[in-house]
């Protein structure tokens, strides 16, 4: 299988080492990057093809992948329409549409739009993923493989869903990097010192986080099951209850959900 990747990035650069660690070959891959120090990094890391503009022969793939960012996607979608066959096109870039992309390619309707976010970068990724109607069972298992490389990977039903799962897990990483950086302040408040704080904040979230992800049973069991009446925890779990924790969690998902809407109509018209 031959993907030409249009965009050198962390992503694409992420997806071709785990492809890579999947027994495909760096003869399998192209890499379309206009920069050249870009395009040398690649060949020096996996010793694969990069060229410096889309060609018919550097097309010449059974899969493209999109990886540029949002706001050059037309320009870049309107200089590939042309040579355009019968590839599968997967796009990464956040907030682009499958139908503007599809009319920016020349209504070419073969395509996979993918939410992937940055845990991808070390291989603990997980993106959504809506396919057009045009794209079969074969190449949609072909998408999954492609970004099961970097992650895990789960089909939505409806390309509105993509921005539930943007607010989710797109934007995610964020708000446990922020829970994480509330703990590291609120253990140095009480007195441990720095580096401490840290390595106990980013400890409990991944050990937490691991045993949620290796357990059968829902995250308010495990809870549960830590949470002694009259205990420590109780006392930290009811502060959080009382301040609605809960409550503003979902309420910035709901912001994020509804800013990936706003996001998708700006780029769609403004790149009309």
């Amino acid at each position: 299988m031959r993907i030409t990747f249009i965009g050198g990035g962390n992503m694409a650069s992420a997806i071709i080492g785990g492809l890579l660690a999947r027994q495909h070959q760096p003869a399998d891959f192209c890499v379309i990057d206009p920069q050249p120090a870009t395009r040398d990094g690649l060949r020096q890391r996996f010793g694969l093809r990069t060229e410096g503009a889309p060609s018919a022969d550097a097309l010449a793939a059974d899969v493209v992948v999109l990886a540029v960012k949002p706001q050059q996607m037309q320009q870049v979608a309107e200089s590939l329409a042309p040579l355009m066959g019968s590839q599968l096109v997967i796009s990464i870039a956040a907030g682009i549409r499958i139908g503007d992309l599809a009319r920016w390619l020349g209504d070419y309707d073969r395509i996979v739009r993918a939410m992937p976010n940055t845990p991808a970068l070390i291989g603990e990724g997980i993106t959504g993923l809506v396919a057009s109607a045009s794209v079969d069972a074969a190449q949609r298992e072909t998408a999954q493989r492609i970004l099961d490389a970097v992650g895990q990977s789960v089909w939505v039903d409806d390309e509105s869903q993509i921005d539930a799962v943007t607010a989710v897990s797109g934007s995610g990483p964020a708000y446990v990097f922020h829970f994480i950086e509330a703990m590291e302040q609120g253990a140095i408040a009480l007195g441990l010192p720095p580096e401490h704080a840290r390595r106990l904040a980013i400890a409990t979230f991944t050990g937490a986080a691991r045993l949620a992800a290796d357990s059968d049973e829902p995250p308010a069991v495990l809870r549960e099951r830590v949470t002694s009446k009259g205990g420590t925890t109780a006392a930290a779990l009811a502060v959080m209850a009382q301040r609605h924790v809960a409550a503003h969690i979902g309420e910035a998902m709901s912001a994020a959900r509804q800013r990936s809407i706003e996001l998708g109509d700006e780029l769609g018209k403004a790149n009309g």
